[in-house]
């Protein structure tokens, strides 16, 4: 679903504030994978996000979904950012938040209308199509936006720290919902969070990134068993293992280290 290929990344080449973001980074994700990558703060996690939505040109490398080189936006990929307050309009109602970006899709009114139903239907919010953003909470609202980015049925789902501005509470129902609709939809995500263990309760696996310029440090295939529960699955002996070594990885923490 996805390859990029000697990733390189550089703000304001050549002047004296150039900051090498990105450098040489080689990842690959499969058809129907959920993938999360976490690093340091302000290692580059975004900039990669933006990178492969072509969303900035990537200074050096090679990005491809589904084989086609990206160039700009591609067709069959949707992003949710973290701030949803900013990714919604606020004078649309919620149903025609959804259905915006169905227009892209060459569907009349009432296909678009229903779509936006189902996407609404699958994150738990039916009745809400009528109201407008400022009348839900801020779970809510990124659950539209979650929602907008299903009804356009994309290949590829990319996710930028979505619940990084959300309660705990929120924030784990949240995490339920992506395995939810990841389940039903079968499509492709790749989420970046900062929190090690949100990255191991939702993901297939864990790929960590090192501090800028970013490289691939680790990469952990997560196998926990099924269906995952908030509770249960974070007890599991596997989670607490796998937790503490991505929590290695970023903190780049030596193996010999970790018993100390």
């Amino acid at each position: 679903m996805l390859e990029i290929d000697n990733l390189t990344h550089v703000y304001g080449p050549g002047s004296p504030n150039e900051h090498r973001a990105i450098e040489g980074l080689k990842l690959s994700v499969a058809e129907g994978e959920l993938l999360c990558i976490v690093g340091p703060s302000g290692c580059g996690k975004s900039t990669l996000l933006r990178s492969i939505a072509g969303l900035i040109t990537p200074t050096g490398g090679e990005i491809r979904v589904e084989g086609e080189l990206v160039r700009q936006t591609p067709g069959n990929l949707a992003v949710v950012f973290q701030d949803y307050s900013r990714s919604l309009f606020p004078w649309m109602s919620v149903a025609d938040n959804v259905a915006l970006p169905l227009r892209r899709r060459n569907m009349d009114k009432r296909q678009r209308r229903e779509a936006a139903q189902e996407a609404l239907e699958s994150v738990g919010l039916e009745g809400a199509g009528r109201k407008y953003p400022f009348q839900l909470s801020g779970g809510m609202q990124q659950r539209v936006a979650i929602a907008r980015a299903l009804a356009y049925r994309p290949s590829l789902m990319l996710m930028d720290e979505p619940f990084g501005s959300v309660d705990a509470q929120t924030r784990e129902d949240l995490e339920d919902l992506v395995l939810k609709v990841r389940g039903h939809h079968q499509m492709t995500i790749v989420l970046i969070t900062h929190d090690i263990d949100e990255s191991v309760y939702v993901g297939d696996r864990v790929v960590v990134l090192s501090k800028a310029p970013a490289h691939v440090v680790g990469d952990l295939r997560v196998d926990l068993p099924g269906p995952r529960d908030q509770i249960t699955t974070r007890e599991h002996p596997d989670f607490v293992h796998l937790r503490a070594e991505v929590g290695r990885l970023v903190r780049g923490v030596p193996a010999q280290a970790t018993s100390a």
